[in-house]
C-alpha cells in the first residue's frame, strides 16, 4: 500500500470512497466543497492502483483566547472502503498525514471521531487543551493532537469548524 497526496486524477475516486465508507453523500459532498480552500490537505491510500482510502484536513479557528498565526487542521473525513476496513489503513492514513501536516507548519489537529480510535494515535480529549467543540457533542469525542510540543498553551476557547460544515448539520 502506497500513502500520497490526492491529485486531480484521484477526485472521483476519493469520492466514491467517501460515499462507500459512510454510505450517503455528505462527506463526499463536504469534501468537494472545501477541496479549493487554502490549507486543506488530503491523501489517499493506494492499493494495486485502487485508491482505498482516504484522509482529509481542514483549517479550523479557536474563536477565544489563542496565538493569532497559529495553524490547526480538522481532521474530517477519514475513509477506508468497506471491504478494506480494519486493515490498518486508517491507522496508516493518520500517521503519515498527521507526519506531513506537521512539516506543513500545523500545530494541532482537532478530531470529532470515537473516543476509543483516535487516542492511540496520541489525541487526547480538547477540554483537557482547553478547547471545546462548536458542535454539541461529549466531550470525549472531540479530540485533539498538539504537533508541536506546548502549541496549545495559552489557548482556550470553541473550536470552529468552516461554514461548509454547517451545510451538512
Amino acid at each position: 500500500m502506497d500513502i500520497r497526496a490526492e491529485r486531480a486524477e484521484d477526485i472521483s475516486a476519493v469520492h466514491k470512497v467517501n460515499m462507500a465508507a459512510f454510505e450517503r453523500e455528505n462527506e463526499a459532498d463536504l469534501v468537494d466543497r472545501l477541496r479549493s480552500v487554502a490549507s486543506t490537505v488530503s491523501f489517499v491510500a493506494v492499493e494495486f492502483e485502487q485508491i482505498v482510502g482516504h484522509i482529509f484536513y481542514s483549517p479550523v479557528e479557536i474563536e477565544g483566547e489563542c496565538a493569532d498565526n497559529l495553524f490547526i487542521l480538522g481532521l474530517a473525513p477519514l475513509a477506508v472502503l468497506p471491504e478494506h476496513q480494519r486493515q490498518g489503513i486508517g491507522a496508516s492514513l493518520i500517521q503519515h498525514s498527521v507526519e506531513e501536516c506537521a512539516r506543513l507548519g500545523c500545530k494541532a489537529v482537532v478530531v470529532l471521531g470515537h473516543p476509543e480510535y483516535y487516542p492511540k494515535f496520541g489525541f487526547v480529549p480538547a477540554k483537557e487543551k482547553g478547547l471545546r467543540c462548536e458542535y454539541a457533542v461529549p466531550d470525549e469525542a472531540f479530540m485533539v493532537l498538539e504537533l508541536a510540543r506546548g502549541a496549545l498553551k495559552g489557548c482556550s476557547g470553541t473550536v470552529k469548524y468552516r461554514s461548509e460544515f454547517r451545510e451538512f448539520e
